[in-house]
């Protein structure tokens, strides 16, 4: 992976680019020897094996037993009921983010590994971390009953606030090669953001339900453009973890051919960087069994009462199907140890 000649090292220096956390990144020259040199980079990378592939196919086949549960006509096996009316409600965009889904015991399993948690504490050199409850990705190809998924480059972070504050992450579950849909980054841009954003200042905000959301209109794109960044679609094998700084232009496509595409967002950052506050916030949702966006202190929470056709999903699910059972390390990561009564 590589950045274009016009990200100079001024880019560098003017995006405030002091690490990643407790992660000290001194400038283009700090070499690690290992994917956090992407990431300063490139402001992405991709963690080959940070679980091992048997046991990524496994996740796999509890997400799509997990569809089936519904018993909808869901069938793994046949195309044909890849329907809207025979799943859960996922949006074009592939997300889930209700039916507790992001508690069931599957996914904290995916949350716990090792792996992939030890990719977080290297890039933030803590072990004191707490973790997302955020969505999870699901994503059919050839779908002609729901939107199309277009195209929505954004950055997850308020453009008034510069520097690195959030490290985005997915784990990928089945073979995800150039036609299979999904993760679009711009490597690179994220040291072009700071200059983005005072160049772009009197820009037309793309409307959004959060500020810390940032939506890339076509003269974005053309800044992009003509600063020399390139869009690259990132490919993995079950259990590669995909890592990207909230401040990298992104997005997601869908499948084209026939592989699906199966992820679980992972997101961490160190429970020092949460308030009290925030983690009675997170113990709440966690209680409850929403979801979070992909912010590990819980900066906004969801619900799990999905609307299908204009009403309630009578198939809705207040607790996961199979509850979690949590180790003390994966404990730990829901910020409620933390927690100073």
């Amino acid at each position: 992976m590589s950045t274009t000649a016009t990200i100079t090292q001024t880019a560098v220096q003017a995006s405030n680019l002091h690490g990643f956390g407790r992660m000290r990144v001194d400038g283009t020259d700090t070499k690690f020897g290992d994917f956090r040199d992407d990431l300063t980079r490139d402001g992405y990378a991709v963690v080959k094996g940070a679980i091992a592939k048997e046991k990524a196919l496994k996740y796999a086949d509890e997400m799509y037993s997990w569809l089936e549960g519904f018993e909808l006509g869901f069938d793994r096996n046949d195309p044909s009921t890849v329907q809207k009316d025979k799943l859960p409600v996922l949006n074009e965009k592939g997300m889930v983010l209700h039916y507790a889904l992001p508690h069931e015991n599957f996914v904290w399993a995916v949350r716990s590994e090792p792996g992939v948690i030890g990719a977080f504490e290297k890039i933030y050199d803590s072990e004191d971390l707490i973790v997302s409850f955020d969505a999870i990705n699901i994503q059919f190809p050839n779908r002609t009953d729901v939107p199309p998924n277009t195209p929505w480059p954004h950055q997850d972070q308020d453009p008034k606030k510069h520097g690195f504050r959030c490290m985005q992450g997915l784990v990928n579950l089945l073979p995800n090669g150039p036609d299979d849909g999904g993760l679009i980054v711009c490597p690179g841009a994220h040291l072009l953001s700071e200059q983005f954003h005072k160049e772009m200042a009197d820009e037309e905000l793309i409307p959004a339900w959060t500020p810390e959301w940032y939506g890339f209109t076509d003269r974005g794109m053309k800044w992009l453009e003509d600063h020399g960044c390139k869009w690259v679609k990132v490919c993995a094998e079950p259990g590669d973890l995909l890592l990207w700084d909230s401040r990298t232009p992104h997005y997601n496509l869908s499948p084209k051919k026939n592989q699906p595409r199966l992820a679980i967002y992972t997101c961490y950052m160190p429970v020092a960087d949460a308030t009290q506050d925030d983690l009675r916030r997170k113990k709440d949702a966690f209680d409850r069994r929403v979801g979070t966006t992909h912010w590990p202190n819980a900066k906004h929470t969801g619900s799990n009462v999905a609307q299908r056709n204009g009403e309630e999903d009578p198939h809705n699910r207040l607790r996961p199907l199979v509850e979690p059972v949590l180790g003390e390390r994966a404990f730990k990561l829901t910020g409620i140890p933390y927690i100073k009564e």
